[in-house]
């Protein structure tokens, strides 16, 4: 970590902070991506139309419950859909979330 230059001081005014009704959402979906394994599979949904819980799992190296427990975490985030097809699950990029995630870390 690089040293402050001591002629260098922190400005100590008082900052007030309005009210964000965003705040919640935006904590929401960053936890949901706070996971190295979680932005993988992100990245690799965005790069595919549909992927079913197995070719997931085939590309992490990760078992299958812990892959499922991130996918759970993305899906209550709503970054990600699921649909049940038979005994298979099939995961998709929920595209309006994913904008709001990236609105949301350039409005930092």
């Amino acid at each position: 970590m690089a040293k402050r230059s001591p002629s260098k001081t922190c400005d100590s005014t008082p900052v007030k902070l309005t009210a964000d009704p965003t705040a919640e959402t935006f904590a929401k979906l960053a936890w949901a991506i706070a996971h190295p394994a979680r932005v993988q599979i992100v990245r690799l949904l965005i790069g595919r139309k549909a992927c079913i819980c197995g070719e997931i799992v085939d590309c992490l190296p990760l078992a299958q419950s812990t892959v499922s427990q991130h996918l759970k975490i993305l899906k209550e985030s709503g970054l990600i859909q699921g649909e049940v097809d038979g005994p298979k699950v099939c995961y998709c990029i929920n595209s309006d979330k994913l904008e709001q995630l990236k609105t949301l870390v350039a409005g930092l």
